[in-house]
């Protein structure tokens, strides 16, 4: 009986030996054929369109309607900036407008009074030349009746009068029309400024109301609130950020690959995604884009490898991917979690 156990018990570690070196031949080959047919980077994250919330002008917050994290929609109204004094802004700019335009309407019925008064002056002066005529006519008969003696010299001087006074009333006429086509040209260029003062006072007005409609802030999407820090009767500055929204109507994949691996990368290839922060989630997806620059190109300083201690290294491409099972796995997606890619390249 010893004989025969013997060799059983010396059988069983090799069975099982060679049982853990079949799984892991199995396990080699699948990791190999998978290597050879994908490419995975775990330096990838969710993104999301974010919009910071900014005020345009200076004031103190009369009303705040959101809190941290709270879901938005877009056009809400979600803080308000007192808006008193931006009320009397538009109501001076409102007054300067109607005062720009009472000037219009006087510089308007200048230009018809003085156009009238052109009109009186050129009747004038066809009346004063009818009148020249006659004295011209009248003096030359009397002229020929004194030299005949039929008229004293009185009468004659009287005609001479009579002529010389016509002529002097046919210059102030002159004079007059002339006076008034001045004073209409003159009208006329006030009409021009008292137009352009419209305009401006106008432009002022509707500076003043775009002014105005900025007290009040609203949501440009749907999304959600980050962090505000935010008090009723704070003051804002102009420019002054208020806080962030995320935009959760869509999200993507940035995944940063080695510039090894991006000669086996191509738009349209299917994409496995897996989740850090939920590890049973499985979300698909597809290759959008290749950016056309490393990672690095996008810093602040961008390294400059013409230097003397240069040190190769390898660099990241960014790879935008669109996740095509979105509606099964938006509710759990926010935006910078981190996630692994694997591309299937074949």
């Amino acid at each position: 009986m010893e004989n025969t156990t013997q060799p059983k018990k010396k059988k069983a570690p090799k069975i099982i030996f060679g049982i853990i070196g079949a799984i892991l031949a199995i396990l080699g080959v699948k990791s190999a054929y998978f290597s050879m047919t994908h490419e995975t980077t775990d330096n990838a994250q969710v993104e999301a369109t974010t919009i910071p919330i900014v005020s345009r002008l200076s004031g103190y917050i009369d009303s705040l309607n959101v809190m941290d994290f709270q879901s938005v929609s877009a056009g809400s109204t979600i803080v308000k900036i007192d808006n008193i004094e931006y009320i009397l802004a538009v109501e001076q700019s409102k007054a300067d407008v109607q005062s720009a335009k009472a000037d219009l309407a006087n510089a308007e019925a200048l230009l018809n009074n003085n156009g009238a008064n052109s009109q009186l002056a050129s009747s004038n002066i066809e009346l004063q030349n009818v009148r020249i005529q006659k004295a011209l006519m009248d003096l030359n008969r009397d002229k020929q009746l004194y030299k005949e003696g039929s008229i004293t010299l009185k009468q004659l001087e009287s005609s001479q009068n009579n002529y010389d006074a016509s002529m002097k009333q046919m210059k102030a006429n002159n004079d007059q029309l002339s006076l008034s086509v001045s004073q209409i040209n003159n009208c006329k260029a006030q009409i021009e400024k008292s137009r352009a003062n419209i305009a401006a006072k106008e432009a002022a007005l509707k500076n003043a109301e775009l002014r105005l409609s900025y007290t009040t802030i609203k949501t440009p999407i749907n999304g959600k609130v980050g962090k505000t820090n935010l008090q009723v009767g704070q003051f804002v500055q102009p420019g002054q950020p208020l806080f962030t929204i995320v935009n959760n109507d869509e999200y993507w994949i940035t995944a940063n690959f080695k510039e090894t691996q991006i000669a086996k990368l191509s738009e349209g290839m299917e994409v496995d995604i897996k989740i850090d922060g939920y590890p049973d989630l499985k979300a698909k997806g597809k290759i959008a884009s290749l950016s056309d620059a490393t990672g690095a190109r996008f810093t602040l300083l961008p390294p400059d490898n013409a230097t003397g201690n240069f040190v190769k290294v390898t660099q990241r491409v960014p790879v935008k991917i669109a996740i095509q099972n979105m509606a099964d796995v938006k509710k759990y997606l926010k935006a910078g979690l981190s996630v692994t890619v694997e591309v299937k390249t074949k």
